[in-house]
């Protein structure tokens, strides 16, 4: 199973993989029963768990980091129950997360996930966008810092003075024309 497919839906527990998405919601089948369903996201929203970062003294970090940490420690799994455990795990295992902004629930679902991540034997790694390796010497080499490309972007100047007689026609076009004396009705 690949990670980059599973997601969590809010108002629903547990993680999904998700088998396709359309307009108005997804198709996802869950991890913990293997049941397969659609969800409305009018009602729902999904989120990768590519996606979610987690607080830290420094920089924030992908849940990935805190997953990988989670599986080097030697340390046991905490009761996802006892609120005091989880947090005591989480300061042994990830010393560097921001326990003032990460709340003991948002610590009690990373154990919950991490334990249904590792039931359904999922690798947890981000996916690297593959690049298409370019062939030799079909690639152009880039300009140098300060030389313009010449050839692409050079246009020829145009004459001023024609610019100038040409405001001066549309100028002479916009004046009202003034009636004359013979056309004009007594009276005006």
């Amino acid at each position: 199973m690949d990670y980059s497919k599973i997601v969590s839906v809010t108002g629903l527990s547990g993680l999904f993989e998700l088998l396709s998405s359309k307009g108005d919601g997804a198709i996802v089948r869950s991890l913990d029963d293997k049941s397969t369903r659609f969800v409305s996201s009018r009602v729902h929203n999904f989120s990768h768990l590519e996606s979610i970062e987690v607080y830290t003294t420094h920089d924030n970090v992908n849940l990935t980091d805190v997953f990988q940490k989670m599986q080097a420690a030697t340390s046991v799994l905490p009761d996802d129950k006892d609120n005091a455990a989880v947090k005591k795990y989480f300061e042994e295992v990830y010393p560097e997360m921001d326990f003032e902004r990460v709340y003991t629930s948002d610590m009690k679902k990373m154990v919950k996930w991490f334990r249904i991540l590792t039931a359904n034997q999922v690798e947890i790694k981000i996916a690297q966008p593959e690049e298409a390796p370019a062939e030799p010497g079909t690639a152009e080499p880039a300009p140098e810092a300060g030389q313009e490309q010449k050839a692409d972007t050079a246009k020829p100047a145009k004459p001023r003075k024609a610019k100038a007689e040409k405001e001066e026609v549309s100028k002479e076009e916009a004046k009202p024309k003034k009636k004359s004396s013979a056309t004009k009705k007594p009276g005006e």
